[in-house]
């Protein structure tokens, strides 16, 4: 019933001015509208409301990622805006974050957003 229906994705924060800058101004992604609810941007045709909270605990696992098409630059081109990535000792993990894995199949980096959610990039082989 929905496998032809396009798909929204959600992200607590509780900082929208943080939030929308590293959304927008940070990541690249389309800024669409904000409101007392929620930002919403627009990555590649996908929408991602960015809903406002009082509070929240974020979670230990990737809500978010993205697939690319060159894990290496994006790694340099999010470094070069001061995104940090998450190193978490895993074998096959560099020493910028990105693990290769098992397999060689594809090649994972995470980073977190300013309310602490777990974000990912992804270049599958």
């Amino acid at each position: 019933m929905l496998g032809s229906s396009k798909i929204t994705a959600f992200v607590p924060t509780i900082d929208g001015e943080k939030a929308r800058h590293f959304y927008v101004d940070v990541l690249g992604l389309r800024f669409v509208s904000d409101d007392q609810f929620a930002l919403v941007v627009d990555s590649n045709g996908i929408t991602t409301r960015i809903t406002k909270v009082p509070n929240f605990t974020p979670q230990k696992f990737t809500v978010l990622g993205w697939e690319v098409s060159d894990i290496e630059k994006a790694v340099t081109e999010l470094d070069e805006k001061s995104v940090s990535f998450e190193k978490y000792g895993f074998p096959g993990q560099d020493e910028r974050g990105i693990w290769t894995v098992p397999g060689g199949e594809a090649k994972v980096a995470w980073f977190k957003d300013p309310d602490g959610n777990v974000l990912s990039i992804t270049q599958h082989f």
